[in-house]
């Protein structure tokens, strides 16, 4: 299964995103990593909008659900180059990758032509479908996603093709970078 929307380069979008990672969880009956989850669409969202979007664009958040593996990805179409080096001590900015790596059982870049795509992948003990409320088809309008000239576009369903969810790239276990993923 697999859902996305798009986002408009707004801060009020980082919530709008978190709260369409929790629906799309909850819808599937996934809640045993739903915090950690959601912290990481809020970290990665927050990146995407202050490092990789550019004004007038939008990001993209998928969420895809293969057997027990949850992934989340968000993709921007800026070069700004991702991951950054760790913060000092005395930065006051800086760890949001470095959680999201604690949080996440793996992370990784997957870089494209124009922009890149981050992604977490997640291992669940839930059982998917579990609350019945499964949808499929598309989503026109949600949270945070009117106004501002935003399509609020989602999709849903098997075999959706979402951004950068190829599961090629860069793959980022226990600090270290690695190939592949």
């Amino acid at each position: 299964m697999s859902r996305q929307r798009r986002f408009p380069r707004s801060r009020a979008s980082v919530r709008a995103a978190r709260t369409f990672v929790h629906q799309v969880l909850t819808d599937w009956g996934c809640v045993d990593r739903l915090d950690d989850i959601t912290l990481c669409a809020s970290e990665l969202a927050t990146n995407a909008l202050l490092h990789g979007v550019p004004p007038g664009r939008q990001y993209c958040v998928n969420l895809t659900l293969d057997g027990p593996l949850i992934r989340l990805s968000v993709r921007d179409t800026g070069d700004h180059p991702a991951p950054s080096p760790p913060p000092t001590p005395d930065s006051c900015s800086g760890r949001g990758l470095h959680l999201v790596r604690e949080l996440a059982d793996d992370l990784g870049v997957t870089e494209h032509a124009i922009g890149k795509t981050v992604w977490v992948a997640f291992k669940s003990d839930s059982r998917p479908g579990a609350s019945g409320a499964e949808t499929s088809g598309a989503e026109t309008s949600g949270p945070g996603t009117s106004g501002a000239g935003t399509s609020g576009a989602e999709t849903s369903g098997a075999g959706t093709s979402g951004a950068g969810t190829s599961g090629a790239g860069t793959s980022i276990i226990g600090g270290s970078i690695t190939g592949g993923s």
